[in-house]
């Protein structure tokens, strides 16, 4: 195996072992198939490549303390790819056997789990795809699941530091009645517009309004956005929001640490009243936002002037990766043991 240097790795693609696959033929799905390439064979007119018939997940193993394989709340994972799979009419994968994928895929790459205290995890995507031939838009008769990991760092270079990002207004991410609510790539791709007008004006991330109106908070373009005034957290209620994992444990688990939760609307003129802005997601964890630029309106909010991160935001990461690595108890069940 190759000398890594875990605690500097990079959030990005490396080579596994191998890869877990399943295919829906003749109207079932077959048994698990495992594979060490790294290449799909798919047939040219398959509805994924043509008519976007795509989902795909993002969940993460953890190397607890005691050496034990960590899984946060894949069910979770399982409901938002079954949604998103009715969302564009395919066929749902079994809860059995998306469980069974994911687990069998992390033990056969077991040894590209970064070890305890590296800040570092083994990334997991589960991904659906329409791999039936079509020509003209229907949904596919045949569909291929396929899961495969990779070791991964921070999502963001500066890792639990503030980032700076920036609003865009030229461009959408999703629609309100369209598949922001789902986990698709047709709603990644319709981001990158908006990725590389901020990268390229030197923020880390665009930060979406809703695409009706432009009054409101939608997404930020990798993560969900959360604002905390007022010992509260504040996050955007909105059907083209992709609901994410990390956003929903945050709400749940923000009580028990003596902070209040509200998911509501979220004007864009509530950003000067923030005390603290962050993304979440589970790439991302928690990215605090030390600043966010409207770049059509010149304006600046800033949230952190000595390049730290807020101290509400700090306890709920601290408390959400501390149950995620094994330092802290899990009360709520989110965590399973892969033996």
């Amino acid at each position: 195996m190759e000398n890594i240097d875990w605690s500097n790795l990079p959030f990005g693609y490396h080579k596994p072992d191998y890869n877990v696959r399943c295919h829906f033929k003749n109207g079932k799905w077959g048994e698990l198939e495992i594979s060490s390439s790294e290449y799909l064979n798919i047939h040219q007119a398959a509805t994924a490549l043509h008519y976007g018939q795509q989902a795909f997940e993002g969940m993460k193993a953890y190397r607890g303390k005691n050496g034990e394989i960590r899984i946060f709340r894949w069910e979770e994972n399982y409901k938002r790819m079954e949604r998103s799979a009715h969302g564009i009419l395919m066929e749902p994968v079994p809860k059995q056997t998306f469980k069974d994928a994911i687990f069998k895929a992390v033990k056969l790459n077991e040894r590209w789990i970064p070890p305890h205290g590296t800040g570092a995890a083994l990334y997991i995507r589960p991904l659906l795809i329409g791999s039936g031939a079509e020509i003209g838009v229907k949904p596919a008769k045949e569909y291929l699941f396929v899961v495969f990991v990779t070791p991964v760092g921070p999502y963001f270079k500066a890792g639990f530091k503030p980032i700076d990002i920036a609003i865009v207004r030229d461009s959408d991410r999703t629609a309100p009645l369209g598949t922001g609510m789902y986990k698709v790539g047709g709603n990644y791709a319709a981001s990158l517009p908006g990725i590389k007008e901020t990268k390229e004006a030197g923020y880390a991330q665009p930060l979406y309004l809703d695409s009706k109106e432009k009054k409101y908070i939608d997404e930020i373009g990798a993560a969900n956005f959360f604002g905390i005034k007022n010992n509260t957290y504040i996050t955007p209620d909105s059907n083209s929001i992709l609901p994410s994992i990390t956003n929903k444990s945050i709400q749940e688990m923000a009580p028990d640490l003596g902070i209040k939760v509200e998911a509501r609307p979220v004007p864009v003129e509530e950003l000067e009243t923030f005390e603290e802005v962050g993304a979440c997601g589970t790439a991302a964890i928690i990215a605090p936002i030390g600043k966010i630029k409207d770049l059509d309106q010149d304006r600046t909010f800033t949230y952190s002037s000595d390049g730290k991160p807020g101290p509400i935001s700090t306890k709920i990461y601290n408390k959400l990766l501390g149950i995620q690595f094994g330092d802290e108890e899990d009360p709520y069940g989110w965590i399973d043991i892969i033996e």
